[in-house]
C-alpha cells in the first residue's frame, strides 16, 4: 500500500473517530519512556479510553472534515490523544490519576468534548465531577422531594386527627 492511501486511511480512521467520540484529551507525550507509554495505555484501555499516538497534519485534516475545525489548534508539537466513548469523566479521572501516581512528565495541552473545546483548567476539573450515575440520583432525588413533601403535608391533618382519636380512646379505657 502507498504511503497516500496509508495516510488517507489514517484520516478517515481518524475522522470516524472524532465523529463519534464523547471526549478527547490532548496531552504532549514528550519525556515518555516506551515502558511509560505502554503503562498508560493499559490503564486507559481499562477504563475503555483510547490512546493515540497521531502526526499533527493527520490530526488536523481529520478534524476538518469531521467538521471540527475548533479543534485544529489543539494539533501542535507532539502529542498523543486519550479518546473516550462513554462517561466524559472517566478519561480525565484515569489518566491524571495515573500521572500522579506515578509521577510522569506528561503535560495536559486542553481537550474537546462532543459540542465544546476544553482547556488544560477543564481538564482538570472532570475527574473532580461526580459520575453520571451519582448525578442522575440526584436529579432524582430533587425530583422526588418536593412529591414526598406534598404528601407528608396532604398527610398531616389525617395524622392529627388519627392522634386525638387514640387519646380519646385510650382516656376512655382508662376510666
Amino acid at each position: 500500500m502507498a504511503t497516500k492511501e496509508k495516510k488517507a486511511q489514517l484520516i478517515d480512521e481518524l475522522q470516524e473517530v472524532l465523529a463519534k467520540c464523547s471526549i478527547g484529551i490532548v496531552a504532549d507525550y514528550r519525556g515518555l519512556t516506551a515502558a511509560d507509554t505502554t503503562a498508560l495505555r493499559r490503564k486507559l484501555r481499562e477504563a475503555k479510553v483510547e490512546l493515540r499516538v497521531v502526526k499533527n497534519t493527520l490530526a488536523r485534516r481529520a478534524a476538518v472534515q469531521a467538521g471540527r475545525d475548533d479543534i485544529v489548534g489543539l494539533f501542535k508539537g507532539p502529542m498523543a490523544m486519550a479518546v473516550g466513548y462513554g462517561d466524559i469523566t472517566e478519561p480525565a479521572r484515569v489518566l491524571t490519576d495515573h500521572i500522579r501516581a506515578s509521577r510522569l512528565n506528561l503535560s495536559v495541552k486542553g481537550g474537546f468534548l462532543s459540542n465544546r473545546v476544553l482547556t488544560a483548567a477543564d481538564i482538570a476539573i472532570l475527574p473532580t465531577l461526580p459520575s453520571r450515575e451519582v448525578l442522575l440520583a440526584r436529579v432524582l432525588g430533587g425530583i422526588q422531594s418536593p412529591i414526598t413533601s406534598l404528601v407528608n403535608c396532604l398527610a398531616a391533618p389525617m395524622r392529627g386527627v388519627l392522634g386525638v382519636l387514640q387519646a380519646r380512646i385510650q382516656q376512655l379505657e382508662g376510666k
